[in-house]
């Protein structure tokens, strides 16, 4: 799995049970957005928010988020 493809925010809870009473510790990662999405919509806030979204179509706004988000990774990827 990828840098682009990991969780961005993953949850970590321990679940204690099992049938016995015996205390038992299992770490469950859940996954939401990935670092990918999350970034993407961050940078599609940003575009948004900017006065030259008058000039920007749905569809064009949404390349420039992934753009901007793959540039990110790629960046980060370097160190």
């Amino acid at each position: 799995m990828n840098n682009s493809d990991m969780p961005a925010m993953p949850l970590n809870s321990d679940e204690h049970a099992d049938g016995f009473m015996n205390r038992q510790s299992i770490a469950i990662t859940t996954a939401g957005l990935t670092k990918r999405e999350h970034f993407a919509a961050m940078a599609m806030m940003g575009v948004m928010s900017a006065d030259m979204y008058c000039d920007v179509k749905a569809k064009e706004c949404a390349k420039i988020a992934v753009a901007n988000a793959d540039a990110l990774l790629a960046e980060l990827e370097k160190e």
